[in-house]
């Protein structure tokens, strides 16, 4: 399996940078009250997304190709693969249990896309794979899942494993990751994959988070309602 080009880097206390089309949306979110120039819509994303959502989520459509597979544990040690999921549709991250950054964030965006799905929910699996390689136990995943109201998904599972098993599957997702110690930052890819129930790459977004003076994360309710609403949109878009 030939690795993808890595893309960009979010890091975990300091600074969001999100991948290419999103370092346009990101930089624009900065500058408030400024007016934001029209981005051209991308060929093939779902036609139920509004423009705004679309350059909101830096959303952009993917090759059906497989999936890269995988098998981990989960937060409460049960084994989850891949190739298991095939008939749901996945909405898959990447997340440090440690973070305070990005990760919260998007925590509360596939909470709010959850109960935005209603009844398509059961049919929807929402992933995360572990990139902090110094935090690997089920313990870590489960305690963020708990502090960050994850759990309360039904179909959540933040999946952990060895350090060689995950460094496969990032590097098969083209996700960089990059921590100097185990009391760094996790420098981390922010993206997130729409797997469709056939177990194809169908989108890739990639979520953004803002900061105050004082350095610490958060992203407006506007953006945040819009950011969960979008992640339900496209799931729905998948189930078509």
């Amino acid at each position: 399996m030939k690795n993808r080009p890595f893309v960009a880097l979010v890091a975990g206390l300091s600074v969001s940078i999100v991948v290419a089309a999103g370092l346009l949306v990101f930089a624009l979110h900065q500058q408030r009250g400024s007016a934001q120039p029209t981005i051209p819509r991308p060929y093939g994303v779902p036609g139920n997304l509004s423009d705004a959502t679309i350059n909101l989520m830096s959303l952009s459509p993917l090759p059906h190709r497989a999936a890269p597979d995988f098998t981990f544990v989960d937060q409460f040690g049960k084994t989850v693969s891949l190739h298991d999921l095939r008939g749901k549709n996945v909405v898959l991250n990447f997340m440090d249990p440690h973070c305070t950054d990005v990760c919260p964030i998007v925590s509360q965006e596939l909470i709010d896309a959850n109960r935005d799905l209603g009844a398509t929910a059961k049919n929807t699996v929402f992933l995360a794979i572990n990139v902090n390689q110094y935090n690997t136990t089920v313990a870590d995943v489960n305690k963020f899942s708990n502090e960050h109201n994850l759990n309360s998904i039904p179909t959540w599972h933040f999946l952990t494993g060895s350090f060689p098993a995950l460094l496969k599957t990032w590097e098969a997702y083209g996700i960089d990751v990059q921590s100097s110690s185990p009391t760094a930052d996790v420098q981390h890819t922010s993206v997130t994959y729409f797997i469709n129930a056939r177990g194809q790459e169908q989108y890739l977004a990639a979520p953004m988070v803002d900061h105050t003076k004082k350095g610490v994360s958060y992203l407006p309710n506007p953006q945040l309602s819009a950011w969960g609403q979008g992640i339900a949109q496209v799931v729905r878009d998948l189930t078509n």
